[in-house]
């Protein structure tokens, strides 16, 4: 994963990416590997080194898609069994996954969804940042309904309104039941 900056505060650490950023475990990140600099770059980062505010140089942080869903549980409150689960359904962990809908990345957000959640799909850190805030959102409309909830992540919260509750799609049935064994796996859910 690509980042401008990170910031160490206790136990948390912050993972910026264009305008927005990521907050995990420190112990989840194994390293930063700064970037090789490019002549013109370096000559640049001379000068800016010698400047009382000098900017920091970009690193990569290599997190695993387990890692991001966990991050990203664990910021929007969410358990992490269910957002690896979710990650599972949605993209089999693989990081450029498109639906033949049009749904991008390990989360599968529609580009309409992803721009209101003001994510780029493209961007894995992103990426699994909206899709988890949107899951949590879900939950929220529904107050705290899974199956709700699991529905709309799926089908869209109009199926969910249109039929008053899980929609007769096998699909999103499938859906529900796959996850939901996940959960009662881990013990997430009775």
């Amino acid at each position: 994963m690509k980042i401008d900056r990170h910031e160490a505060e206790g136990a948390k650490v912050r993972l910026y990416h264009g305008t927005g950023f990521v907050e995990l475990d420190a112990s989840a990140v194994r390293e930063y590997e700064a970037e090789e600099a490019k002549p013109e770059a370096a000559a640049a980062v001379e000068i800016a080194a010698n400047e009382p505010a000098a900017v920091p140089i970009a690193a990569a942080v290599v997190l695993t898609p387990r890692e991001m869903a966990d991050a990203a549980a664990d910021r929007y409150g969410l358990p992490r069994e269910l957002v690896r689960s979710v990650m599972a359904a949605e993209s089999g962990f693989q990081v450029e996954a498109h639906s033949p809908k049009g749904a991008i990345g390990l989360m599968q957000l529609m580009p309409g969804t992803a721009q209101t959640l003001g994510a780029d799909p493209h961007d894995p850190a992103q990426n699994v940042d909206a899709g988890a805030r949107y899951l949590r959102d879900l939950l929220e409309k529904y107050q705290g309904g899974l199956r709700h909830a699991l529905a709309a992540y799926n089908a869209g919260p109009g199926a969910v309104e249109k039929y008053n509750g899980v929609p007769p799609y096998r699909e999103t049935i499938n859906y529900i039941v796959r996850i939901e064994a996940q959960l009662k796996k881990a013990e997430v859910i009775p």
